[in-house]
């Protein structure tokens, strides 16, 4: 291991943070209580310092996925107006990254294309790297509906979780192998002459390459290579490609690799190979972990697009933005997270102004980050709660809770705007986002003064998919899907109709086939680590266990390395026995837990309790090239036993 640093999982259930209601600034390394007016002026102070010494380039802004839609909106435009740099994303790039890069390149927006109605009338649902019962489970109720109604719902996924208990077939693929199993598939659909030849014929490009990469990809080999029978793979090839509408969804299971643009563009062929895009009740659809980590993006707090999901590199786009804002928008693309973590490292980015996120416990290969971190020259975290990573910071501003205690919009995995209201009063002493945003952009020579609506109202004049969409449209009809560019109608709920159209002028740019190769998992399986790990989420805890792991819930049993019985008798380890839990990167442990939903050879771990087990310190840090997103469902691992005490000695 090149890092032998061991986390041990602390025994009960641990404390709840402590709700953030006083500033804090480092002095002498120590964070102290201070006023609002200091905290405001050192944080200022050192951004200021920062962009004078070294450049707009040197600040990065991490955005919040879990704050509102008018919150990302002015976190991305204080980055681009008052600093001057597109250096801003947020835990989009942890999760979902791949999937916006996929559907932008095949479609040229990157959100889901159906809405959740649509998935209860459909006819074949597949879910796929997704444990929806768990993860997602209001969405889940929709693929319920659809069950009871009749649907045929098909789960791909290494383990057989409680999702793949409730569908017709459950196709257990081996981790990392996405890309050949979605290849048999087309070459079963291509091979039974019911590839939907009209669709291809006028709405795609590049199919006659696609299908000859598929060729390869026989029943027997894709067997091989995937561990899915080939029965299963023909069964799941036929009624999706028959099925009058066939809805293919996915999680992180598709996009937490190295390689997981790749997944989602492979996910995407099906759908073009078969017609299930651009009508209703067929659809390609990422379901979002997090309440806005659509909207995050859509509100421009990532680095390669401007508000509406507007290109940075397109010069009118640029012009139009930079008249708004009274300042030129750069013409280049900013460092995404994983950029931007990168830059740390390497003395490029030396101030960070982070917003809601935790990214000590919420990053790959973890023990990487705090050191990244700790070489910034200034941080600024924004927070309900001291976080391990507003542990590090030198200015900490205690913020609202954004689902509860402020007001604004949220954008779902439907692409549906829907407002939110202050249902709390925040306690004495924090502030609400934005107002601690115009604070500081005042202070940095900017006159900022926003209401939630008022920003909501600049943001929709800037964008073309948010025009129609107003806080009075919204309170009339409980939620708006975009792109909705009038007031006065509404679009239907699905996408990309237009590859439908016989007129090639309305048809517009056709949705490409992607050639694409497999690559196995970054992180090889050895004779010193033979176990592959994958990482997921449980239904009773939410991400890095700050919001729920200090609170009781009768379903949390807290962390556990789960094994198949195989594995755990041929390792000599019993249910509830702590374990030593290796990787080339670190070392944690955890105890036993045994469950037959797993593959012999396959572990499965958590990261909502990283106070008591870091699973981040043995993850691996390998990145999709196009995306930046870590490959937390692959890491290779060993698991040992550990010795007994010696017993103590009586004189």
């Amino acid at each position: 291991m090149t890092d032998t640093t061991v986390r041990s999982r602390r025994k009960g259930q641990r404390e709840p943070y402590t709700r953030l209601t006083r500033p804090l600034v480092r002095e002498a390394g120590v964070l102290v209580p201070a006023s609002w007016e200091e905290a405001l002026t050192r944080a200022a102070e050192g951004f200021r310092h920062g962009v004078a010494e070294r450049g707009p380039d040197s600040f990065g802004m991490f955005s919040c996925a879990r704050s509102t839609n008018e919150l990302n909106y002015l976190a991305q435009k204080f980055t681009r107006v008052v600093i001057g740099t597109n250096n801003v994303d947020s835990c989009n790039r942890t999760c979902h990254a791949p999937s916006v890069a996929g559907l932008s390149h095949a479609f040229g927006s990157g959100g889901g294309t159906s809405s959740y109605q649509e998935v209860e009338e459909s006819d074949v649902i597949v879910l796929w790297g997704s444990n929806a019962r768990e993860a997602h489970p209001i969405f889940f109720q929709h693929v319920l509906r659809a069950v009871r109604r009749g649907a045929r719902l098909f789960v791909v996924d290494p383990r057989r979780t409680s999702t793949a208990q409730w569908a017709e077939r459950h196709l257990p693929l081996n981790v990392g192998t996405d890309i050949p199993l979605a290849y048999g598939i087309a070459r079963e659909i291509i091979h039974s002459g019911l590839a939907n030849e009209v669709f291809i014929g006028r709405g795609t490009e590049g199919y006659a390459d696609y299908a000859a990469a598929a060729e390869p990809w026989t029943l027997a080999e894709t067997e091989r290579v995937t561990g899915v029978p080939a029965a299963l793979v023909t069964e799941l090839a036929r009624a999706y490609a028959r099925a009058d509408r066939g809805q293919l969804c996915w999680t992180l299971g598709i996009t937490e690799h190295h390689n997981g643009t790749d997944n989602v563009l492979s996910l995407i062929n099906l759908g073009l190979l078969t017609g299930h895009v651009g009508r209703y009740g067929s659809g390609l659809n990422p379901l979002r972990g997090q309440n806005n980590v659509q909207g995050g993006g859509d509100m421009g707090a990532i680095p390669n697009r401007l508000p509406g999901f507007q290109d940075i590199l397109d010069p009118e786009v640029r012009a139009r933005y930079g008249q708004a804002w009274g300042r030129e928008i750069q013409p280049r693309y900013g460092w995404n997270l994983t950029q931007m973590l990168d830059r740390m490292e390497r003395g490029d980015l030396t101030s960070c102004f982070i917003i809601g996120e935790n990214p000590v416990q919420s990053e790959a290969d973890c023990l990487h980050t705090v050191k990244r971190l700790g070489n910034l020259d200034h941080l600024v975290v924004q927070d309900i709660f001291l976080t391990k990573t507003a542990q590090l910071a030198d200015v900490v501003l205690p913020a609202t809770a954004a689902w509860c205690e402020t007001d604004g919009t949220f954008t779902n995995s439907e692409r549906r705007v829907q407002r939110v209201r202050a249902a709390l009063r925040p306690p004495a002493g924090a502030r609400d986002d934005i107002a601690i945003l115009c604070d500081l952009a005042r202070r940095l020579g900017h006159d900022w003064h926003y209401t939630p609506e008022q920003a909501w109202d600049e943001m929709r004049a800037l964008a073309p998919n948010h025009a129609g969409i107003s806080y009075a449209r919204l309170e009339q009809l409980g939620g708006i899907q975009w792109p909705c560019p009038s007031e006065d109608s509404l679009e239907p709920s699905y996408l990309h109709a237009r590859l439908w159209e016989q007129d090639p002028e309305r048809r517009g740019r056709p949705a490409p086939f992607t050639v694409l190769e497999h690559r196995p998992p970054v992180d090889r399986l050895s004779e010193e680590y033979p176990l592959r790990l994958t990482t997921g989420r449980r239904l009773d805890s939410y991400n890095t266990g700050v919001q729920s792991g200090g609170f009781d819930s009768p379903l949390r049993r807290g962390e556990t390395l789960d094994l198949h019985p195989v594995d755990a008798e041929a390792l000599g380890v019993a249910e509830g026995e702590e374990v030593l839990i290796s990787s080339r990167r670190g070392a944690i442990t955890a105890p036993v837990r045994l469950d037959r939903g797993l593959s012999p050879g396959l572990a499965f771990m958590t990261f909502h309790f990283p106070d008591e087990v870091d699973v981040n310190v043995i993850t691996i840090e390998a990145t999709c090239p196009v995306a930046g997103t870590a490959e937390y469902k692959a890491a290779a691992i060993r698991v040992d036993r550990i010795p007994a005490a010696a017993p103590a000695l009586i004189s």
